[in-house]
């Protein structure tokens, strides 16, 4: 009861308080004036790497206040809670894991000013390797955090590497897919068949590249769905990347009235002919309007040419406005489309069964 009553214990119990109440006000402090002064100081001055590692560490910063109180709060308690090896295997294992966490972070950083420094270069970096690189360094840093606190509170990583290694025969047979699809995804990154963004078909998903992941790929399809196909999966099938065409191709005939005649076939296939090789939608390169064939019904004109747009909604705008143009060029030059055969051989057949039954009527009579 005595030492229930005794004011040291009480003095050291407030002061242990008061050291973490001012661990918390000096984050509040540092967050709110010092920090910012210091990250404004370095965009002022375009120090973009300084600027960097602030941003990344600014949150695990705070928290360094936090752990240095709940230290010095242990000093002061009037009682002994742990074990002074406890306790110092607990604070590193704190700062451990706050560095993890702002290194975690600049991960994520690091590779948003990853392209600008390949550029300044002069390097060419494919943009799907920047999410794989992302995730892979977050893995490692991850990984190597994990193993330094375990380390840290006696745990054997020497003895558990081993383990894995007398285990990985029974680790590669029941992770054989995972490791499948992990190698997939290096030969996609290193292959670049595709990137972000690009418009693919394969015999299992036709879509737009969303991401890239070491199991899997992600592609939106044109009805909105996200498919997640597995990066083996992808890698052992052949890979139509609609978004890497120069050029995209147009070909059709123009069926034309047989009874056509010769100077206005020669003048429509002119016209034709100077429309393409004067759009501005079309690829110079490739042009053919030819007289290539005819039926009993109709004179087959080929138009064959390349549109400069090789998106979809750009092909079919180019398209309809060449359509619009064929069919003034034909309505100015008096042509008409070819009609089917069959069409007026029924006409005629039914008007000549209609007029059966009057025969009879008039033989009768």
């Amino acid at each position: 009861m005595s030492d229930f009553l005794d004011t040291n214990i009480w003095a050291s119990l407030l002061l242990s308080i008061l050291v973490i109440v001012t661990s918390l006000l000096l984050r509040k402090w540092f967050t709110g004036h010092l920090f910012a002064l210091v990250l404004s100081y370095t965009q002022s001055k375009k120090i973009h790497a300084a600027s960097t590692v602030l941003v990344a560490f600014e949150k695990p910063m705070r928290w360094v206040f936090v752990v240095i109180g709940m230290q010095l709060a242990f000093q002061f308690l009037p009682f002994q809670t742990v074990s002074a090896a406890w306790e110092s295997s607990l604070v590193r294992s704190c700062f451990i894991a706050l560095l993890t966490w702002g290194l975690f972070n600049l991960c994520n950083v690091t590779t948003l000013l990853f392209p600008k420094l390949m550029t300044k270069l002069d390097i060419n970096v494919d943009k799907i390797i920047i999410p794989f690189l992302t995730k892979m360094l977050k893995t490692l840093v991850f990984l190597f955090g994990f193993s330094i606190i375990a380390q840290e509170w006696g745990f054997n990583i020497n003895g558990f590497i081993a383990g894995l290694g007398l285990g990985g025969l029974a680790f590669a047979l029941a992770a054989k897919e995972t490791v499948s699809n992990l190698f997939g995804g290096i030969v996609l990154i290193t292959e670049k068949p595709f990137t972000i963004g690009d418009w693919i078909k394969t015999p299992s998903v036709e879509g737009t590249i969303e991401d890239i992941t070491f199991r899997s790929t992600k592609v939106r399809t044109f009805a909105q769905a996200l498919v997640t196909v597995p990066n083996s999966t992808l890698a052992n099938e052949p890979i139509i990347n609609w978004s890497k065409m120069g050029k995209r191709q147009v070909s059709f005939y123009l069926k034309l009235d047989i009874l056509t005649k010769t100077e206005k076939l020669h003048m429509t296939i002119s016209d034709i002919k100077a429309l393409l090789q004067h759009h501005q939608d079309v690829h110079p390169e490739t042009i053919l309007v030819s007289f290539e064939s005819m039926s009993d019904t109709s004179a087959d004109i080929l138009i064959y040419f390349f549109t400069k747009a090789t998106d979809y909604l750009g092909y079919l705008q180019t398209k309809e406005d060449i359509n619009f143009q064929i069919i003034s060029i034909l309505e100015k030059r008096n042509v008409l489309f070819s009609v089917p055969k069959s069409a007026v051989y029924l006409e005629s057949a039914e008007q000549e069964h209609n007029k059966e039954p009057m025969k009879r009527l008039m033989s009768h009579g």
